[in-house]
This record gives C-alpha cells, sequence and structure tokens, in this order.
C-alpha cells in the first residue's frame, strides 16, 4: 500500500472537485467508485455546478454532502462569481477542516488552485503534461492526455494506490425512474418495444448535427414501423420544434417532460438512442442502452462510449476536429459528412441485430449497480 492509500483510508473528511455538466459527471463515476473503496469510512463531498446536487443523491453511496461551486475566471461552466460569494465559499470549505481535497476537474493549474484553498491536509489531483514544476508533488499526476474520460480520472487513483475498479460508468436506476417513463410511454400511446429516442440537443452548436437530417432519419424510422421520441431539456424546446417543423410525420415530444432518472429509465426501455456527442449519450452508457453517437466536433477517443458493441459511432474527420469552436468557422464539415444514409444504416443495423438486446441485458446485469435496477429491469420486461 503506497503512502496515499494510507492517507486515503485514515481521512476522515474528503472533499472532491469537479465542477461540470452531465456527461462529465458520468465520466468520474468509476473514479469516485475507486475513492470510496480507497476511503470507505470517510464523509465525501463534492463541490460541482449547483446542478449536481441531484448527482450526489444519486449516487449518496459515493457521496455524502454536496457544496456548490460559485464559479470563478476560467471555468466557464460556472461563470463568474461575485467576491462575496467566493469568500463565503473558501470560508465554508476551510471550516469543514478537510483531510484530503481531490482536484478532478481536469488538468489545469486554476483547478488545483481552487482545490488548495479548501485548506485540506492533503492535496491530490492532475497537472498539466508535460510541465516540469519547480518543487515537484507526489500527490499530483501528469495529465494522462491519451485516454478515454473515464480512464483518465481513474488514472489519479492508480497512481495513489486505490483498489482497481472497472473503467465503467453506472446510473443507478430506480423504481421512481421507471414509473415515470412507462408513465410517458402510456401517455403517448407508445409500444415500448417500438421506441426509438431522439436527442438532437447538444449544449455546444458545434456538437449538433443538423436539425432537418435528424428529421429525415426520424420520418423513415416512423414510416418503418416504429415510434420515434424526441427528448431534451427545457431549453432545448425551440431546437426539438425545429427538427419537427422539417418533419413529415408525427413524433412524440417529451422535452421538458422527464426528470434525469426517469430520462434514463426511458433510454433502457427503448430500442435505440439516435443522440449526438452530448451528455445524453453518457447516460445511455451508464444504463448500458444501445446507441447511435453522431459525433461532431468532439474528441472522439476521449469522450466516445467505449463500448462500442452496445454503441455506433459515427464521425467524420476533417482535419480541423477536435475543437472547441461554439460557432464552427468553416462550414460544419463534421456534421455535414455524416448523411442521413449513413445513420439510417447504423440504426437499422442496431434495430435490427437479435443478439443486442441480449447483449444490453447481460452488460447491465453484469455492470456494479443497485440491485433495485435489477428488480425493476425484470419486472418491466
Amino acid at each position: 500500500m503506497t503512502p496515499a492509500a494510507d492517507l486515503l483510508r485514515g481521512a476522515r473528511r474528503i472533499a472532491v472537485f469537479r465542477a461540470l455538466q452531465l456527461g462529465d459527471m458520468l465520466c468520474a463515476v468509476p473514479a469516485l467508485h475507486a475513492l470510496r473503496a480507497a476511503a470507505p469510512q470517510a464523509h465525501i463531498t463534492l463541490v460541482g455546478l449547483p446542478w449536481a446536487r441531484q448527482f450526489q443523491l444519486r449516487y449518496a453511496d459515493l457521496l455524502d454532502d454536496f457544496v456548490a461551486f460559485p464559479g470563478g475566471d476560467g471555468f466557464p461552466e460556472a461563470g463568474p462569481a461575485d467576491a462575496e460569494a467566493t469568500h463565503a465559499f473558501y470560508a465554508g470549505m476551510r471550516a469543514r477542516c478537510l483531510d484530503v481535497a481531490i482536484q478532478l476537474h481536469g488538468s489545469g493549474p486554476q483547478s488545483t488552485e481552487v482545490v488548495r484553498q479548501f485548506g485540506a491536509h492533503h492535496v491530490f489531483g492532475f497537472q498539466p503534461n508535460g510541465v516540469i514544476p519547480r518543487q515537484p508533488d507526489p500527490g499530483l499526476l501528469p495529465w494522462p492526455t491519451q485516454l478515454p474520460e473515464a480512464q483518465r480520472l481513474l488514472a489519479l487513483f492508480n497512481h495513489l494506490g486505490a483498489p482497481a475498479v472497472p473503467a465503467t460508468p453506472h446510473f443507478p436506476l430506480m423504481r421512481d425512474d421507471y414509473a415515470e417513463a412507462l408513465a410517458l410511454l402510456r401517455h403517448h400511446a407508445l409500444d415500448r418495444d417500438r421506441v426509438v429516442c431522439l436527442h438532437p440537443g447538444a449544449r455546444m452548436p458545434t456538437r449538433r448535427w443538423w436539425p432537418e437530417r435528424f428529421a429525415a432519419v426520424a420520418d423513415t424510422l416512423i414510416v418503418s414501423g416504429f415510434h420515434v421520441v424526441i427528448t431534451g431539456a427545457p431549453s432545448e424546446a425551440a431546437l426539438v420544434e425545429e427538427v419537427r417543423s422539417h418533419m413529415r410525420q408525427r413524433a412524440a415530444s417529451v422535452v421538458g417532460q422527464t426528470s434525469l432518472g426517469g430520462l434514463a429509465a426511458l433510454l433502457r426501455l427503448a430500442r435505440l438512442l439516435i443522440c449526438n456527442d452530448t451528455g445524453v449519450s453518457h447516460v445511455a452508457a451508464a444504463v448500458r442502452a444501445p446507441s447511435l453517437v453522431i459525433a461532431c466536433g468532439s474528441d472522439v477517443e476521449r469522450w466516445a462510449p467505449a463500448d462500442r458493441t452496445l454503441h455506433r459511432v459515427l464521425a467524420a474527420r476533417p482535419p480541423c476536429r477536435p475543437c472547441m469552436h461554439w460557432t464552427c468557422p468553416t462550414g460544419h464539415e463534421c456534421a455535414r459528412d455524416v448523411t442521413v444514409h449513413e445513420v439510417l444504416d447504423a440504426a437499422y443495423g442496431a434495430l435490427f441485430d437479435p443478439d443486442l438486446h441480449l447483449r444490453a441485458s447481460h452488460a447491465l446485469q453484469a455492470a456494479d449497480a443497485p440491485t433495485a435496477s435489477h428488480t425493476i429491469e425484470n419486472s418491466t420486461s
């Protein structure tokens, strides 16, 4: 056992900093499992974006508490924070008398500086790859740039000597989640054996495949006898209506009608999810729901689902990707070059694969997920 592993096992109070969106948080679940295995008795607090309180409650076996990060320079997801809120935040963190603070936010030194201000006895995390610090810190691991995101975060705990855990995320599904999803299916008179979910949204416009192409895919699937359900957050209502405006057939919309758990259960009950490379694709991966991901602009090797049996990924590869542009300055080649024909071909390949849903069920049963999830899965089959 390493000295760091000894520190984790003896720690009573630990804080973890990761102030990011849903998909990023789901990628951190294996690392949080490793932390809990390394520190089974510790009181672990997640420091994240305000929305992540529900994430902490969902993963209450891994995370005991939540503190909202007020934001600051260099954290675009969180936005700016005023001086009073920042002062109160750091004072509150220092008052917790932390034994260990862990920077799981990313590679940047700004994230590590945030964590250092928590006043913990020990700080673990990442530092930029290739940078030689003046004073080496064995608690900081050079950012592993060549790995998928979940494995990058797990690498820190491997470095610290934590017990090995699988790099596969999971999302605990509860009875209420399935009840919500089944109620939606009944309300829209949908046959779950024919449901295909379409999720055309993504936070960054450069991550979105074109609405008229989603519409063409939906029309063709409906003509083929499938029931298309369009999902999305309330903020994506206009985008979903744009998709529907291009359609000739009628698709059900559940935009703004699902909780996070209800959406996850709906994906699990559906035959297939077709989506962009965004948070919902990570939800599908976490509940072992078959998906087809159209990856525009993103770093596919870092963010796409690892299981390419359950999850099929389509990605054009112009030389400019991956990018962080909000609006494409050239012509959005990575979206343009993925055709409707390609998406339909991949979708039908998944929908008519006789073994795919059997593999999905086996994957869910083999996952390290709560027993309640398995019980409901059997009762709704």
